[in-house]
């Protein structure tokens, strides 16, 4: 707040500030307009956030975690799984390691092949390894020689495919957020300008008696870019409430999904306080914009 009192003139300019009608639809366009794009800015800002919190969650998973596959012969399935087992047991940098059982192969095909009783014994489905890494982690190119020592068919897959493509894709999302956020704001601008230009046509001969009685333009900008800015403060602030307010009425985590992409849309902790600077940024944008338009609407007219 304190930066806005530095933008905004005192109360010695309170008289002049009449100049601006108070009502009107110049007044409604500035709040309409600042209140849907903070509204708006609430859900990119959102949005951006949780998509770089799934994208993050499941970046950290697959890099703790590994899987080794046993694509052998029927009858040398189980000997080589033993021998895999074996050799992770023994690799620096490997917490734990097990093989998974019938059942949990089954649940991981459940999304594929529905909840039809599977026979797997009849399917050539290789026998999975789940490797839990440890501090400071494994050497990936040993630990595959080896077991092509030990187990022919095992093979590694550190999930680095995996992990690349989701930190790819958190970024760009990242930086869509931030783009969707810049367009919101020169959005804004826009309708600021259009309507902060619309209140100076609608005054000409007002600013034109003012000019006689010795006003000077800056003087005359300034009741403008009081007006126009506390609007788009107000404007921005009922915006940036509503949209907390729906982000609050999401349904919860609980009820939803878990593997559904609005699971833990909003925001976590100390996030919460960015969407507070949104009505500031509205109040900021509409300053600039309005005083552009107030100087240049001035020039012509004169």
């Amino acid at each position: 707040m304190t930066l806005l009192k530095g933008l905004l003139p005192d109360s010695a300019d309170n008289s002049v500030a009449d100049v601006v009608p108070a009502t009107g639809h110049t007044a409604w366009l500035t709040l309409f307009a600042s209140a849907t794009m903070a509204f708006l800015a609430v859900f990119a800002m959102a949005l951006s956030m949780a998509t770089g919190r799934v994208a993050d969650r499941w970046s950290d998973e697959l890099a703790r975690t590994a899987t080794v596959r046993i694509a052998a012969p029927a009858g040398q399935v189980e000997a080589q799984t033993v021998a895999a087992l074996v050799v992770l047991d023994t690799t620096p940098g490997i917490l734990a390691a097990r093989a998974l059982s019938d059942a949990e192969q089954k649940d991981l095909l459940t999304p594929w092949f529905g909840d039809s009783d599977l026979g797997l014994e009849n399917l050539p489905i290789p026998r999975l390894i789940e490797i839990v890494e440890d501090d400071p982690g494994y050497d990936a190119a040993g630990l595959r020689l080896r077991l092509a020592g030990e187990a022919p068919g095992a093979v590694l897959d550190d999930h680095s495919r995996w992990r690349q493509p989701l930190v790819r894709a958190a970024n760009r999302l990242r930086s869509l957020g931030l783009f969707a956020l810049i367009l919101i704001g020169s959005t804004m601008a826009a309708m600021v300008t259009l309507a902060a230009g619309s209140s100076l046509a609608a005054n000409r001969q007002v600013i034109q008696v003012l000019r006689l009685v010795g006003a000077e333009d800056g003087y005359i900008a300034r009741a403008f870019v009081r007006r126009f800015t506390l609007r788009a403060l107000a404007g921005g602030a009922m915006g940036t409430l509503a949209g907390l307010i729906a982000i609050i009425l999401m349904p919860d985590p609980g009820e939803v999904a878990q593997n559904n992409f609005l699971t833990g849309l909003g925001f976590v902790g100390t996030q919460w306080l960015w969407p507070l600077l949104i009505p500031v940024l509205a109040a900021i944008v509409a300053f600039l914009a309005t005083r552009l338009a107030a100087f240049r609407a001035l020039k012509e007219l004169t």
